[in-house]
């Protein structure tokens, strides 16, 4: 990660902070019940990408940067077996990024699964076409496999992104023809990257963060919110991400999961767990959410 991105995301994180501290009473206090059931282990289809797979991805990057994660912290004996107890109990989706450094530990749980019954995505920094294209064919040898579902641009700011980076976009777009990915998308840090992909043709899959208190988001909830609409509108996967505000909603679970189900918007969301019994708990909280 570049330290200049990485400074200026945990900027961005650091004022979700301070709105949550603000908006955390209120918010909670008026989170309503999804209106039907839903399941971890859902099949769901991501927007119109033609991809199913499980409606809760594994995370692996739990403040996740510089190769390292709370998940990579578990070793590649730990995370791998953190992967396979998902996996066993319904899970399909695993979520890896370059920064996490957890493509060996993916790859690792990917030698005892059925590849096909798995969804992997894995997100790239790369800001240039050549820097991309290397680091689609690094990505397939890490993961050990020939096809990675998804590969997202991480961490995109800039307003401009879709022009900006257009040869980074190209790079995708060719590696999607060549059926080397099945889709391409990005991963927003502020609200006009977060605007500027909801308008974008391109844009098969955003990764977005979403929560009820706008805990480490890009602006306040009802504002990220109506930009997702107008994703799922288009027909592009929604992914959520930041679930329960990066810890900050850790004490009230079931009301972030409550309104991350009842948007009625997520395709699926990612929450990285750090051990197997918070991991079975999540899936627990998320069945009994309504």
């Amino acid at each position: 990660m570049l330290r200049r991105d990485f400074l200026h995301c945990s900027s961005r994180a650091a004022a979700g902070a301070w709105f949550a501290s603000r908006s955390l009473a209120h918010r909670l206090a008026v989170v309503p019940p999804p209106a039907q059931k839903f399941a971890a282990t859902d099949t769901v289809t991501l927007g119109s990408t033609g991809i199913k797979t499980s409606r809760l991805a594994m995370g692996t990057g739990t403040v996740g940067a510089g190769k390292h994660s709370h998940q990579t912290a578990l070793g590649m004996d730990g995370l791998p077996r953190l992967l396979l107890n998902g996996y066993d109990n319904g899970l399909r989706f695993f979520d890896a990024a370059d920064s996490y450094g957890s493509h060996p530990h993916v790859a690792e749980a990917l030698k005892h699964v059925d590849r096909s019954k798995v969804t992997v995505l894995t997100k790239s920094w790369a800001r240039d076409a050549k820097e991309m294209a290397a680091d689609v064919e690094r990505f397939r040898r890490e993961l050990g496999i020939e096809q990675i579902d998804m590969v997202l641009m991480h961490c995109l700011t800039e307003a401009d992104w879709t022009t900006r980076y257009r040869p980074v976009m190209d790079v995708l777009e060719e590696a999607k023809q060549r059926r080397i990915i099945r889709a391409h998308g990005c991963s927003c840090h502020s609200i006009e990257a977060l605007r500027a992909a909801a308008q974008s043709p391109w844009v098969d899959v955003d990764l977005a963060r979403v929560n009820p208190v706008g805990a480490h988001m890009d602006a306040d909830p009802d504002t990220v919110v109506s930009v997702l609409r107008e994703m799922k509108a288009a027909g592009k996967a929604v992914i959520g991400m930041k679930i329960l505000g990066q810890g900050a909603l850790r004490d009230r679970q079931d009301d972030a999961l409550r309104f991350a189900l009842g948007l009625n918007l997520l395709d699926a969301f990612t929450i990285g767990a750090e051990s197997i019994a918070e991991q079975n708990d999540l899936v627990r909280r998320i069945a009994a959410a309504a």
